[in-house]
C-alpha cells in the first residue's frame, strides 16, 4: 500500500553543538491515520517532523509523499505538498482577526488590488463551519482563549488544503474540555481521509487517540507498535530506557505554617473594559505549602500570573508579602524581594533566546559570579556545568538556549528559578512539553521546596498535575474565585466537579481564605 508519508534514513546533524539529532531514522504514515511520535526530552521528535515540515534540512536521507520522492526546501514548499504544521507555540498575530491570520500569505485578493477581508472572512468562516469549531473568523486573536488560538492554528493548515497534519504537544496548555473537543476534531478529520502526526509525552493521550505509536529515544527509533497492542507502562520504558511513574509521595508539614502572600479583594479592570480581568480575589498562600490555581484558558490564570509577576498593576485592593505591601511594585523590584518565577510563556518571558545557556542561568543573580566588577568565568562554568548535570539538561553551557529543545529550555529556566528562591516561588505550567522522567523531576523540587518550607504557587491548566501537587486549590472562572478547595475538600473532589467550577457550572457557597 502507499504510504502517505515515508522517511527513510534521515539524518540530521548540529555541529556547532555538536548533536546528532536524528540517526537514520525511518517512518511512515498511512492515509487517514492518526500517529503519535513519543520520546523524551531531546529524542529527536521535533527534528524530525521540521525536516518533514521543511524548516530544516536532512543531511542524508529521502522522503516520499504519497508514493512521489520529494525534496522540501521550506514550510511553503511543504504546504504545496499538502503538509502541515502547528507549532507548540502558536504562530499567530494578535492584532489581526482570526480571518486575517489564517490567510496571511495567501490572502484573497480584490480583483483590482487590495486584501479582500470580506471574501477571507467568508472563506475563513466556511473551513470553521466545515469542521465545527467555534471561533469568528471576525474576532481579533488577541481575545481568544489557547485552547481557540489552537483552533486557529488548524484551520490557517486546513485552509491551505493540506492532506498531512502534524501537531507538536498539541494538549499542553489546553484543559480536559479543550482535550476531548481537540481530539473529536481530529478524529473526524481523520475519517474524512486526513494523515495526522502527534508529538506527545502524554501516554494516556497517545493510548486515547493514535493508531499507532512510534518511538524515539537519544535520535534513534526504537520502534513503532500498533497502540492498542502496547501498554503505557511498556511506552513509558521504551522512552525513557526504563519504567517512571509520576506519583510523588507528599508527606504532612510539620511545621506552623506562615502567611507568606495574600491577596485581599484585588480587582484588574482595564480601560473600556465592561468585565474585570481579576475580580474581588483574595487568598493567602503559607509557608509549607502547595496552592494550586486551576481554571479555563482566559479565565484569569494569565493574568493572576502577570500580575504576580509584576507585569500587570492591579486597580484596586491589596497584595500583601510578609506583612509589606506589593501594590505597586514592579517584576524588578519583586525580584529583589524574592521573586522567583517559572513563567509559562518559556521563549518570550522565561529566556534570553540569543543568550547563552550560561548567560540565562546567572542572569538574576550576576552579583554571585563577579569579583571586582568581573565576571568569574571559571566559577561561572564551574557552578553552571553541575546545574546542567543537576537538572539532565542536554546542551553546552556556550550554546545559544535558543538551540536547546523547548523541555530542555524549561529545565535551564526551572533550574535557575529553584536555585534562587527565597521563600516562595511562581509556576506556571511547570511541565508544559516536559516527559515523564522530567516532569516527574519538577514534581519532586516542588514537593521538596515546600517540605523545606517554601510557599509554592502552582498555576496549571493540567487537572491531574494540580490534583496530585496542591495542598489546597483554588478555581477560577472569568476572573472570579468560584470555589476555595481545603486539604481535605482536596482529597475528595473528582476531575468531574472540577470541571463544573472552571466552566462556571458550579460554585462553592461558601469561599475559604
Amino acid at each position: 500500500m502507499e504510504h502517505a508519508v515515508e522517511m527513510r534514513g534521515i539524518v540530521k546533524i548540529y555541529p556547532e553543538a555538536g548533536l546528532r539529532a536524528n540517526d537514520e531514522i525511518n517512518l511512515t504514515l498511512d492515509k487517514g491515520e492518526i500517529l503519535c511520535l513519543a520520546g523524551e526530552n531531546g529524542a529527536g521528535k521535533t527534528t524530525l517532523m521540521k525536516v518533514l515540515y521543511g524548516m530544516e534540512r536532512p543531511d542524508a536521507g529521502t522522503i516520499a509523499v504519497m508514493g512521489r520522492p520529494v525534496s522540501i526546501a521550506s514550510p511553503l514548499e511543504a504546504n504545496r505538498l499538502g503538509i502541515g504544521m502547528v507549532h507548540q507555540h502558536f504562530m499567530l498575530v494578535d492584532d489581526f482577526t482570526v480571518a486575517q491570520n489564517v490567510t496571511l500569505g495567501k490572502e484573497p485578493r480584490k480583483v483590482v488590488i487590495g486584501y479582500d477581508l470580506r471574501r477571507a472572512e467568508k472563506e475563513v468562516g466556511e473551513v470553521i463551519a466545515k469542521h465545527h469549531f467555534s471561533i469568528d473568523p471576525a474576532k481579533r486573536v488577541g481575545k481568544l482563549t489557547v485552547g481557540q488560538k489552537q483552533q486557529v492554528e488548524i484551520v490557517k493548515m486546513l485552509y491551505r488544503d493540506v492532506d498531512i497534519l502534524i501537531l507538536d504537544e498539541p494538549t499542553a496548555v489546553l484543559t480536559e474540555q479543550e482535550i476531548e473537543s481537540l481530539f473529536l476534531t481530529l478524529r473526524v478529520l481523520a475519517e474524512h481521509g486526513t494523515s495526522l502526526i502527534l508529538i506527545t509525552h502524554k501516554l494516556h493521550e497517545i493510548k486515547t487517540i493514535s493508531d499507532r505509536v512510534a518511538i524515539m529515544r537519544q535520535g534513534t527509533m526504537v520502534g513503532d507498535f500498533p497502540t492498542a497492542s502496547i501498554s503505557e507502562h511498556e511506552i513509558s520504558r521504551l522512552m525513557m530506557g526504563q519504567s517512571v511513574s509520576l506519583a510523588v509521595d507528599k508527606a504532612p508539614y510539620e511545621k506552623e505554617h506562615q502567611p507568606i502572600i495574600s491577596f485581599d479583594r484585588v480587582s484588574l479592570l482595564r480601560k473600556n473594559q465592561e468585565r474585570p480581568l481579576l475580580n474581588d480575589v483574595s487568598f493567602t498562600v503559607n509557608s509549607g505549602e502547595i496552592l494550586g490555581f486551576a481554571g479555563v484558558g482566559g479565565n484569569g490564570l494569565g493574568v493572576l500570573e502577570a500580575v504576580l509577576g509584576g507585569f500587570l498593576p492591579i486597580s484596586s485592593g491589596s497584595i500583601v508579602y510578609r506583612g509589606e505591601p506589593l501594590t505597586k511594585i514592579d517584576s524588578h523590584a519583586l525580584r529583589k524581594e524574592g521573586l522567583a518565577y517559572v513563567p509559562a510563556d518559556r521563549l518570550q518571558v522565561g529566556s534570553a533566546l540569543d543568550a547563552t545557556v550560561a548567560e540565562n542561568l546567572i542572569v538574576a543573580a550576576r552579583d554571585r559570579f563577579t569579583k571586582r566588577g568581573l565576571l568569574r568565568r571559571k566559577y561561572i562554568d564551574e557552578q553552571v556545568s553541575d546545574l546542567l548535570q543537576t537538572y539532565t539538561v542536554k546542551g553546552k553551557i556556550s550554546q545559544p538556549i535558543g538551540t536547546l529543545s523547548g523541555g530542555n529550555i524549561q529545565k535551564v529556566i526551572l533550574a535557575r528559578e529553584i536555585e534562587q528562591y527565597r521563600d516562595y516561588i511562581v509556576f506556571s505550567e511547570p511541565t508544559w512539553g516536559l516527559d515523564v522522567a522530567s516532569s516527574r523531576f519538577v514534581y519532586e523540587r516542588m514537593v521538596d521546596l515546600r517540605n523545606k518550607g517554601a510557599a509554592v504557587m502552582l498555576i496549571s491548566s493540567n487537572l491531574d498535575e494540580i490534583l496530585a501537587l496542591s495542598d489546597r486549590i483554588i478555581v477560577f472562572y472569568r476572573g472570579t474565585v468560584v470555589a476555595s478547595l481545603t486539604e481535605d475538600e482536596v482529597k475528595q473532589v473528582s476531575k468531574e466537579e472540577m470541571g463544573a467550577y472552571m466552566l462556571g457550572l458550579k460554585r462553592q457557597e461558601a469561599l475559604h481564605a
